[in-house]
């Protein structure tokens, strides 16, 4: 996400550099550029000009701080006020004072609510909850059957009465019902429904009179730009948001829809989903949304991520055989499955602060890369994995057949993987035994 744009603004600091001050003259051309790439991510128009104006009357006449040179003091700007536009900070979801909790997921057709619904009641599980997802959506075929799938791959309770009954029946009885299998919070997934379609509209008014939930976030798609600010407003003028979910963040390199929504709809974006899993959903932080923006990367939240998915005691252990050098196959199989928990290798590395400047252009290639690396691993025998010596030529042959790959591309992975072992286990021993190492570890990057 935010890619193109992240290259426009650099492109546009990069004009400022070596200059002593920043004035209206050398500024002219940079805020050009700004504005240009922040109307090309397709951040609303009205936004645009308003950001615009408050980078200038920030930045014209300051003096650049001795040792800073002005591109980096309009980077710091245009952080700050990104941050400003987005919201200043994240925005937690409303608990109630006497359970359950209830919160009413809303918004247009074939945004993604099921699935993110689920995401939330898995999030909310994590951190000791115990919710119970309702189905509310009697017009879209088999709506109910995904929820209750969604539910059991969360491990979450799922309550419904069926296509025939009334939506606004079905949340309120989700009450008595969550009462009765001691869950604390509510999620109501609502059908999808067209703001212009009035008596669709009318019903969802209906069951947020009636349940009275604490939060109603509006589900959109990223992918659909501004449709999803214009959408979200009327929605809000219908029944009181409280807040925004963005959906598929990762599949739009514009982002401008996250930039536009605080300011146009007064709602805050309370979370985005950035994958298809289930555990692809993020508290969405404007600090961390303008570190990535402007390529500072965000390790806090690859933090938090790693200390949800990898399993500490096997990465523990693989820190301990990596400092002796005798680590094999198997290990490096295991570690490839915990980084891919972490997610795409490209939000990997624009989540570490510096290194998508480093890395080649192109990482889908080496993404790709590490599905034949897999393959070619999961077709040895966990013999070949524990003792790669043995693998001689016909070994070789068999483990690229059943790999789909060649002889070159398995021979190429067996020396690259002695590299490797020799390599880690001269950065383990620079670290003095291990002294210093992170308390959530993270697994090595294969292929990096």
């Amino acid at each position: 996400m935010f890619e193109n744009l992240t290259k426009k603004l650099e492109a546009a600091f990069k004009n400022i550099r070596g200059q002593g001050r920043l004035t209206e003259a050398n500024m002219k051309d940079a805020m050009q550029q700004i504005r240009q790439a922040l109307l090309e991510a397709d951040v609303h128009y009205k936004v645009v000009k308003k950001f615009i104006q408050d980078v200038q009357d920030a930045a014209v006449g300051q003096k650049v701080i001795e040792s800073i040179h002005p591109g980096q003091m309009i980077v710091k700007i245009v952080h700050d006020e990104l941050i400003k536009v987005m919201g200043e900070r994240n925005a937690p979801l409303a608990e109630a004072s006497a359970p359950p909790t209830i919160i009413m997921m809303v918004g247009l057709q074939g945004q993604g609510k099921t699935t993110t619904a689920g995401k939330l009641a898995l999030m909310l599980k994590r951190h000791g909850k115990k919710p119970m997802l309702v189905g509310a959506d009697v017009y879209r075929p088999a709506a109910i059957q995904q929820l209750e799938i969604v539910a059991g791959q969360a491990g979450v309770e799922s309550f419904s009465l069926g296509v025939n009954a009334n939506p606004v029946d079905i949340c309120l009885m989700a009450r008595g019902e969550a009462a009765m299998r001691g869950c604390d919070t509510l999620i109501l997934d609502t059908a999808g429904r067209l703001h212009v379609d009035a008596e669709m509209m009318a019903e969802v008014r209906q069951i947020s009179m009636q349940v009275k939930p604490h939060e109603i976030l509006f589900v959109a798609s990223a992918m659909t730009g501004q449709d999803a600010v214009r959408s979200a407003k009327q929605f809000h003028d219908t029944v009181p948001l409280t807040g925004v979910v963005l959906t598929q963040m990762d599949g739009d390199a514009r982002g401008g829809a996250a930039i536009s929504l605080i300011d146009v709809t007064g709602c805050p974006i309370k979370f985005i989903g950035t994958g298809e899993k289930l555990d692809a959903l993020e508290a969405f932080h404007p600090g961390r949304m303008a570190d990535q923006i402007l390529g500072m990367g965000d390790i806090v939240s690859l933090v938090e991520k790693a200390q949800q998915v990898v399993d500490r005691d096997q990465a523990m252990d693989f820190q301990k055989k990596a400092r002796k050098g005798d680590w094999d196959l198997e290990d490096f199989l295991a570690q490839m499955q915990q980084v891919k928990k972490l997610g795409s290798f490209g939000d990997l590395i624009a989540k570490i602060p510096g290194l998508n400047k480093m890395m080649p252009q192109g990482m889908d290639g080496a993404e790709e890369e590490l599905k034949y690396t897999e393959a070619i691993i999961l077709s040895m025998t966990p013999k070949e994995r524990r003792s790669p010596v043995i693998i001689n030529g016909s070994r070789r042959r068999r483990i690229a057949d059943g790999s789909g790959t060649s002889v070159q591309e398995v021979n190429a992975l067996l020396k690259e993987f002695e590299k490797m072992k020799k390599m880690m286990k001269q950065m383990m021993r620079g670290m003095k035994g291990g002294k210093g190492m992170p308390r959530t570890p993270f697994p090595p990057m294969p292929g990096m």
